[in-house]
């Protein structure tokens, strides 16, 4: 067991079911036999239940909707959405905070009190105003969301960043390398930055699933992804009302959307094991050198 509680297996275990989900996403509405947006014969495909077979010999294996669209094809389209969202969306955040957080404790001064302001600023605000309040200014789509998420998820980054960078400057290679007269900035990039992403990339993990979470909470109050395009979020709000003459059609996309973001946080948390064991074992062998 790890120091966290999950067993050393169970990232690996969140991996192939993620990447399971990922190749489904991408494979079933390549080779749907119907079009998963297209609307169907809604009196004789309406909101048959998993596992059926509807008239022309077509089987459902989540069942349909209230268009008579195929439940499952449309989860795959919106997992497509769902996880491109997500994975842009909190690459491009952390990568706006390591940048922002490196650069403020590397030049320090002005820019560090100047971004770390801003940065402090935008944290005191709970991030789901900040969601809502971009989203209501904005267009809705998938471009917006993705900004969104960029401008509302990069403070935290950068303030554990800056701590980092600001950890690993006074380490001898480091000023050793400002000594022998290297640039300032080939410092940063070639011998700082690589020594303090450990923190950058767990939180960028992690933040794979918060950044779904967010998108699909957005296109459920309709201020994210916009129908007929399919997303988790608004397919959930499609079934609410469904809940009890037909609950598959929101149970499945619910229980996708917890399950990839439980993966992801299971995947965050092994790495985080491993990154600190990694700082121990180095620890460890540079006091028994000295």
């Amino acid at each position: 067991m790890t120091h966290s509680g999950y067993a050393p297996g169970s990232s690996r275990g969140a991996v192939v079911v993620l990447v399971a989900l990922a190749v489904a996403c991408v494979v079933a509405p390549a080779f749907a036999a119907s079009d998963p947006l297209a609307i169907g014969d809604v009196l004789a495909l309406r909101l048959l239940p998993p596992l059926a077979t509807d008239a022309l010999g077509h089987f459902h294996l989540l069942g349909t909707d209230r268009f008579g669209r195929d439940l499952f094809l449309r989860m795959m389209l919106a997992g497509r959405i769902s996880l491109s969202v997500g994975i842009v969306g909190s690459l491009l955040a952390a990568a706006v905070g390591t940048a922002a957080g490196a650069i403020a404790a590397w030049r320090g001064g002005v820019t560090d009190r100047v971004l770390m302001a801003l940065a402090d600023t935008l944290l005191a605000v709970p991030r789901l105003v900040l969601l809502l309040v971009c989203a209501a200014l904005w267009q809705p789509g998938l471009a917006t969301v993705v900004v969104v998420l960029v401008a509302t998820g990069w403070m935290g980054v950068a303030r554990m960043m800056r701590a980092e960078v600001l950890g690993v400057r006074p380490r001898f290679y480091v000023q050793s390398a400002i000594a022998l007269g290297t640039g300032s900035w080939r410092v940063l990039f070639r011998h700082v930055l690589p020594n303090a992403l450990g923190p950058a990339i767990v939180a960028t993990t992690l933040g794979v699933g918060n950044a779904i979470l967010l998108e699909s909470g957005l296109s459920f109050l309709g201020l994210g992804i916009q129908p007929p395009s399919p997303s988790w979020g608004n397919m959930i709000a499609g079934g609410r009302d469904l809940i009890v003459t037909a609950p598959w059609v929101a149970i499945a996309p619910g229980v996708a959307l917890i399950l990839t973001v439980y993966c992801a946080t299971l995947i965050a948390d092994d790495l985080r094991d491993r990154l600190a064991g990694d700082r121990v074992g180095l620890r460890r062998a540079l006091a028994e050198r000295a």
